[in-house]
């Protein structure tokens, strides 16, 4: 809805008899409804774009359909844009039909031209231009850089990828960008369920390949077993759960952040496992990237959590110089000759190697059952199971080593620390930015690292009188942050399906700080 003294562009055009009938209007919407609080500018714009035209040979369908462009148009000059950017956008989409790139092209520089001439538009407006480095920038939305950055991991690796997958709202986008991609190694399966997703992707890591599987709450709810059984296997894998509103089927199309608890312990059994999040769309690039390395590098099973909003949000993405990052994975592969290999030896973070089918002398065990220390021969013993317990935990916690330290947004120390955590970094950055302009002593603490978090996030609490959590559940974070470090943090939550709005934020940080 606008805001009162905002500005409304009427489509005389559209105000028929029908049309208000259809929008439940027994009248003329404009003589029921008061407007005088607004700016209102009233344009025949459907008829002045056809005018415009008119010596082109289009049906006159056509030509109404270029009424946005002559919306654009109008827009531009209120704002003081240059027309060149979208002019070139015109043409490289319409390329192939030239007569549409014109008429698009016309509509927009009518739309300009009467708005220029228009007296009901006393003020124009100017947006400085975005302060961003330099370099090629495209427009990405979270799923499909999920999708590449899962490409680019396998490539640093020097592996195939494989996706075993079973279609799900809101992560069916990745499952169809990976499929346009052999080119690049990328093999991709629609398997007839979620658990035959998973355990395809579970056998495509035991041959060797950088596996995934993708979906949502439900699926991830289906796929839990199996998550285990990739756990005690210890074979890397990344499972990306696209969050959407729940619990059971809920809302599919809204976005949520309320599976996290489930993600880090909806398993059977001690079943501990990496979790990360992504938190703007570009991000998913860099955190599925993220997620195939620590899997790689720790041979473990790792969950990359997205939601809904990033996930088709869309945003500039700088593109990465790949000669300088995310061009390296280590893979472990076994050093010693065949005959002094043990399948479950490990290193001093509690990694074992990587030996796949075809490497002839490195056959070895594989299954459900515990394993014995170092052979992995199966083993019922009470005190073997506890030190494997022990030992895969110990495995996930040492992954701390191996990511980056906790960055603070703000001063290191004061009388708020917002928490947040995946795909809310937009508003709470925003959130904390204005409150810090007023003068307050705010913080902000954006968790991309969840188990294990970063070695430095205790030492970041001590140093804030109080602390507040802001996510789209009922407090699954802050009940972890309570738990583990017992800091009495308060929280914000919202659970409509709906992202924060700063406003909302700006307001519960100042009635938090008193």
């Amino acid at each position: 809805s606008v805001k009162k003294g905002g500005t409304i562009i009427l489509n005389m055009d559209a105000f028929t008899e029908n049309n208000a009938q259809k929008a439940g209007y027994s009248g003329d919407p404009l003589q029921i409804e008061n407007l005088d609080d607004y700016l209102v500018i009233k344009a025949h714009i459907t008829t002045q774009t056809t005018e415009a035209l008119k010596d082109l040979d289009l049906d006159n369908k056509s030509k109404a359909r270029c009424k946005n462009f002559y919306a654009l148009g109008m827009t531009y000059f209120m704002f003081n844009r240059e027309l060149e950017p979208t002019l070139k956008w015109i043409n490289d989409k319409f390329g192939k039909k030239p007569i549409l790139a014109e008429a698009n092209t016309t509509a927009l520089k009518a739309g300009r031209n009467f708005a220029e001439t228009l007296e009901a538009i006393p003020n124009t407006f100017v947006v400085p231009k975005a302060n961003i480095e330099k370099g090629t920038y495209r427009s990405i939305n979270g799923n499909t850089a999920t999708a590449w950055g899962f490409i680019q991991a396998a490539q640093a690796a020097g592996l195939d990828l494989f996706l075993g997958s079973y279609p799900i709202t809101p992560a069916s986008d990745i499952l169809h960008e990976l499929s346009k991609h052999k080119n690049f190694g990328v093999k991709t399966f629609q398997a007839e369920d979620e658990i035959a997703g998973i355990c395809t992707a579970i056998g495509a890591s035991y041959a060797g390949a950088l596996a995934l599987t993708t979906s949502s709450g439900p699926g991830i709810a289906l796929k839990g077993e199996a998550m285990g059984l990739a756990m005690i296997y210890e074979l890397p894998l990344v499972i990306v759960n696209v969050q959407r509103g729940g619990p059971s089927t809920g809302l599919p199309t809204k976005t949520e952040q309320s599976d996290l608890l489930q993600c880090m312990y909806g398993r059977n059994g001690e079943s501990p496992m990496i979790v990360v999040a992504a938190s703007r769309p570009a991000d998913c690039f860099d955190m599925a990237f993220e997620a195939s390395r620590l899997a790689l590098e720790h041979m473990t099973p790792v969950v990359l959590l997205t939601d809904g909003y990033i996930a088709n949000g869309a945003e500039p993405w700088k593109l990465p110089d790949l000669s300088k990052e995310f061009n390296k994975i280590s893979v472990k592969k076994p050093k010693k000759d065949a005959d002094n290999w043990l399948a479950y030896e490990r290193d001093e973070n509690q990694v074992r190697t990587w030996a796949i089918p075809g490497m002839e002398g490195y056959e070895h065990r594989l299954g459900g059952l515990e394993k014995a220390l170092n052979t992995g021969n199966v083993s019922y013993d009470p005190n073997n199971h506890e030190t494997m317990c022990h030992i895969r935990e110990e495995k996930v916690q040492k992954a701390s080593l191996n990511i980056p330290l906790q960055e603070l947004e703000g001063d290191e120390s004061g009388d708020l620390l917002v928490v947040s955590w995946g795909g809310t970094y937009g508003a709470t950055h925003m959130a904390v930015k204005q409150l810090r302009k007023e003068g307050h002593k705010v913080s902000l603490m954006h968790l991309k690292y969840i188990n294990p978090m970063p070695r430095n996030v205790e030492s970041i609490f001590k140093n804030f009188k109080k602390v507040i959590v802001a996510e789209l559940n009922l407090g699954q974070m802050r009940q972890i942050l309570n738990g583990k470090y017992n800091i009495g943090a308060k929280g914000y939550n919202k659970v409509q399906g709906l992202p924060f709005k700063i406003s909302e934020l700006v307001e519960a940080f100042k009635q938090e700080l008193g």
